[in-house]
């Protein structure tokens, strides 16, 4: 930002677009460190001497700021939000390692169905509303991609809800390239577009550094609904062939999750059958198609390979969804609590999608009660409440390694790296999925792990570690980033994790929400 006394927004349209951006990001900082002291906005507002709507709208993007605001609000949170003139600064997290944690924690709703609801909104002329949505990096750039087709995205005053109403005609050729390439989920734009236009184009996804990904398996999906692909400087060149039959089949050479919904936002956005077989069932594909049936699109198996969908090609209703609760979010706080030799309880996690993890900790001799089962706010997801107890670890027979739903999940794998490191005995974990994640993880390490790369795909752990402080770069990995950070809790004296933005993108305050546990963390910019 600039070192003049206000933030204006330009008066043309396209640089208008342009500049909003910066002040949503703004606003989301602001909004997180108000929550991070527990803070409301109607506080915030008292301390600043404006109004508990003016805050709402900051938090928001949707107000010019001046630098005396800034600075109020600054003092107000004791946290400076901005760097005026210069370098924008970096954020680092200061870890005091080996202190014990306690309490509770509830789950947060879900970062990958959030990203996949959002896309499905363009499919409803109506209202969308959705709750509890994850207030991330990745849903924000979404939200901006979303925008500059001209929708209308609003939060509510209290940021607990997300209303979208797109319009008939999207505006595709203002599409906002920056943060379409910043985030490989605008893939699931494929979708939805492709059962409102014959031709669009699409800036190629970004997202986190971890190898080659190829975008074919979508492409395979998409081409029994005449979508055709071309790659060009930048931008996938998409065309819909006119090849609407009654029924049509769909094999997916890939189970992926955002494979599967693709396919199914292609199918939900046409009349029409479409059975599509080795389809993901995995728990944000199960979101979708729960919020689908709300808009009046019919489908059977969900939870299976095989799923039966009735499209409709034109949706028109007003609808509120709440998402359901992220199983790698709680398989990371169990894991701090697990590294940390804590007793922690883990409430409204979903445990259908974690009962391998926790038989495959079970067979490593962790202790842990699991609550009876009770329904998430969408009525189907079904949540229990786990609590984790100080355990002798050890390692188990065989390797562990990450299948498709209702396998052990493929983001939480990387969790078992930093608990085999505290087991006895040498653990084997392959990672087939990605090239180069498991790469990452050698950054334990630098923390006094013994972790040895097989190759590109498997990790040898030996423990137990006494983990120690240290400096370590962020990896450029969502998940391994906070593999890194859970391990500096467990390490002994202080530890430092530099240029940590990309754990923003899928946690909210991850590093308040540890504190209020017990753990001191701390973030510092220079």
């Amino acid at each position: 930002m600039s070192d003049t006394t206000t933030v204006v927004t330009p008066a043309d349209p396209a640089a208008a677009t342009s500049a909003a951006a910066p002040l949503r990001e703004v606003g989301a900082l602001i909004r997180g460190a108000r929550k991070g002291r527990s803070m409301t906005q109607s506080q915030l507002a008292e301390r600043v001497g404006t109004s508990q709507s003016a805050i709402n709208r900051i938090e928001q993007g949707g107000q010019n700021l001046s630098l005396e605001m800034l600075t109020r609000i600054s003092d107000a949170l004791d946290q400076q939000i901005v760097s005026i003139g210069g370098a924008p600064q970096r954020a680092h997290l200061r870890v005091q390692g080996g202190r014990k944690l306690s309490g509770s924690i509830a789950v947060n709703s879900s970062k990958n169905a959030a990203v996949a609801l959002l896309c499905a909104s363009l499919l409803n002329r109506g209202v969308t509303r959705l709750h509890r949505v994850a207030r991330i990096v990745e849903v924000d750039r979404i939200i901006d991609v979303l925008r500059s087709l001209g929708a209308t995205v609003t939060w509510s005053e209290d940021g607990e809800t997300l209303e979208i109403v797109a319009p008939a005609d999207l505006h595709l050729d203002a599409i906002d390239a920056d943060a379409a390439r910043r985030t490989r989920s605008v893939l699931m734009f494929l979708g939805p577009l492709s059962g409102r236009y014959g031709s669009f184009r699409l800036p190629y996804a970004g997202g986190c550094d971890l190898g080659t990904r190829t975008v074919e398996p979508h492409l395979i999906a998409l081409r029994p609904f005449g979508v055709d692909v071309e790659a060009t400087s930048g931008w996938y060149e998409v065309d819909v062939a006119n090849t609407e039959v009654p029924t049509k089949s769909v094999v997916l050479t890939e189970r992926g999750d955002t494979v599967t919904e693709n396919a199914i936002l292609a199918a939900a956005a046409r009349d029409g059958v479409t059975t599509i077989r080795n389809a993901s069932p995995n728990y944000m594909v199960q979101d979708l198609c729960f919020f689908l049936e709300l808009l009046g699109v019919q489908i059977e198996g969900i939870g299976t390979t095989t799923l039966r969908i009735i499209g409709r090609s034109r949706i028109d209703e007003v609808v509120d969804y709440w998402p359901s609760e992220d199983p790698v979010e709680a398989m990371s706080l169990l894991t701090a609590g697990i590294v940390t030799s804590s007793t922690l309880t883990v409430t409204r996690a979903p445990i259908e999608f974690l009962e391998i993890e926790l038989a495959t900790l079970a067979e490593m001799g962790l202790r842990f009660d699991v609550s009876e089962e009770y329904a998430a706010a969408n009525g189907r997801t079904r949540l229990v409440d786990i609590t984790v107890h100080p355990s002798e670890l050890h390692a188990p027979i065989d390797k562990i390694h990450a299948m498709p739903f209702p396998g052990l999940n493929i983001d939480n794998l990387p969790f078992f790296v930093v608990i085999a490191a505290m087991a006895e005995g040498t653990t084997l974990v392959h990672d087939w999925v990605y090239e180069g994640r498991a790469i990452h993880l050698l950054d334990l390490t630098r923390l006094g792990a013994s972790v040895t790369l097989r190759d590109p795909h498997r990790l040898d752990v030996t423990g137990p570690t006494h983990f120690s402080g240290a400096e370590v770069s962020c990896p450029p990995a969502l998940r391994p980033a906070v593999v890194i950070l859970l391990a500096m809790l467990a390490a002994k004296g202080e530890s430092v994790l530099r240029n940590v933005g990309i754990i923003a993108r899928g946690y909210e305050q991850l590093q308040e929400r540890l504190n209020s546990l017990g753990a001191s963390i701390e973030t510092f910019h220079d």
